[in-house]
C-alpha cells in the first residue's frame, strides 16, 4: 500500500483533527502518501434546524462514510461523540486515540463562572444532553439553539447574542480559544457528564488488512477501554449520539469510575447513577450499567425525550 486517502470535514477542528492524524501517519510510515480529502455533511450544511430534529445519528458521518464505501477514501477521522455505535457492513471503528480533556466548558466573554450568569442568560448549545444538565443546576437558563462551526459559534458569542456558549474542552484546546475569548471554564465531571467518547478522535475506516496494519498504532489502551464502557452504555439504551445521555468511565489505577445520566431535554425527569469496577471487568461493563437504568425505565424515558426534542 503506497497511498492513504482520509476523508474529513471541512470545519477548521475537523481539519485540524484530520491533519493531526495524517502527521502521526506520516511519522510512523514515512514510505506512505497521506492525502486528505474535504467535505461537507448533512450536518454541516443544514444549520437553521435543531439536530434532533433533522436526524440525529450520523449527521456528521454519513457522507464520509459513503466515500469509504465508494472506494474515493480508506479512513475518516472523527470526534467519537459524534459518531454512531453502528457502522455500514465492511466499516468499522478501528482506532481510538488518547483523550484530551473531555470536560465541557462554557465560554463567554462577560462572565467569569457559570454562577456568575445572571438570572434568564442566554446560553447556546445544540446538545439536548448539555441542555437537560444545564436547566438541572440553573432552571433559570434561557438555553438558545446554536448550530454552525466553532468560529460562527463564536462570533455569534461576540457579538452579544448570547451570554455564554458551551463547547467541548477538548475542542478549545485543540483551536487554542484562549487566545480569542476572555472565559474558559470547564465544568467538573460531577456536575457536567460529557458525551460518549468526549475528547477522543474516533478512526473509522474501511475494514481491509492493508489499512488496518497502517493505522493500529493509533489506538490508546485506556481510551479504548474508557470509550467501550461509554459507547457500550449508550447502545444498551438505544440512545444516538444526540440524545440527552451523559456517560462519564474514568480509569484510576486498577478501578474504572463510571457515572451517567439521562433524561429529558427541558430536565422535568432524569436519572443518574454511578459505580465503580475493576479494570479487568471493563467488556461488558457498559451493558451491565445501563442495566440498572433500563430497569428504572431509561429507555422510554429516552423515547420520551426523543418525542419532545422532535416536537419542539
Amino acid at each position: 500500500m503506497k497511498k492513504l486517502t482520509i476523508a474529513t470535514r471541512k470545519s477548521i477542528l475537523a481539519m485540524w483533527q484530520s491533519q493531526h492524524i495524517k502527521d502521526k501517519i506520516k511519522n510512523k510510515h514515512k514510505e506512505l502518501e497521506v492525502e486528505l480529502i474535504g467535505m461537507k455533511t448533512k450536518g454541516d450544511v443544514i444549520l437553521d434546524t435543531p439536530l434532533a430534529k433533522i436526524g440525529g445519528k450520523g449527521l456528521f458521518t454519513k457522507e464520509l462514510e459513503e466515500s469509504m464505501l465508494r472506494g474515493d477514501s480508506d479512513m475518516a477521522v472523527h470526534s467519537l461523540k459524534d459518531v454512531p455505535v453502528d457502522f455500514p457492513e465492511g466499516l468499522g471503528l478501528v482506532a481510538v486515540c488518547s483523550r484530551e480533556d473531555v470536560r465541557d466548558a462554557m465560554i463567554s466573554q462577560n462572565y467569569a463562572s457559570f454562577d456568575d450568569l445572571p438570572k434568564g442568560a442566554r446560553v447556546g448549545t445544540t446538545s439536548l444532553r448539555r441542555k437537560m444538565q444545564l436547566l438541572m443546576m440553573r432552571p433559570d437558563l434561557n438555553i438558545i439553539s446554536l448550530r454552525g462551526n466553532v468560529q460562527t459559534r463564536l462570533k455569534k458569542l461576540k457579538d452579544g447574542e448570547f451570554d455564554a456558549i458551551i463547547l467541548a474542552m477538548a475542542g478549545a484546546n485543540r483551536l487554542n480559544l484562549k487566545d480569542e475569548v476572555k472565559y474558559i471554564v470547564a465544568f467538573e465531571i460531577d456536575h457536567m457528564i460529557p458525551a460518549m467518547g468526549q475528547g477522543a478522535l474516533g478512526i473509522e475506516a474501511v475494514l481491509k488488512p492493508e489499512i488496518l496494519e497502517k493505522i493500529e498504532f493509533l489506538n490508546d489502551e485506556n481510551a479504548v477501554i474508557e470509550t467501550t464502557i461509554e459507547r457500550d452504555f449508550v447502545a444498551s439504551l438505544n440512545g444516538g449520539c444526540q440524545a440527552p445521555i451523559g456517560v462519564s468511565a474514568r480509569i484510576s489505577g486498577d478501578e474504572i469510575l463510571i457515572k451517567a445520566v439521562i433524561g429529558m431535554p427541558d430536565a422535568s425527569e432524569f436519572l443518574t447513577d454511578e459505580i465503580s469496577i475493576k479494570k479487568s471487568d471493563f467488556k461488558c461493563a457498559g451493558a451491565e450499567f445501563a442495566k440498572k437504568f433500563i430497569k428504572r425505565g431509561g429507555r422510554e424515558l429516552l423515547a420520551r425525550a426523543e418525542k419532545m426534542a422532535s416536537e419542539s
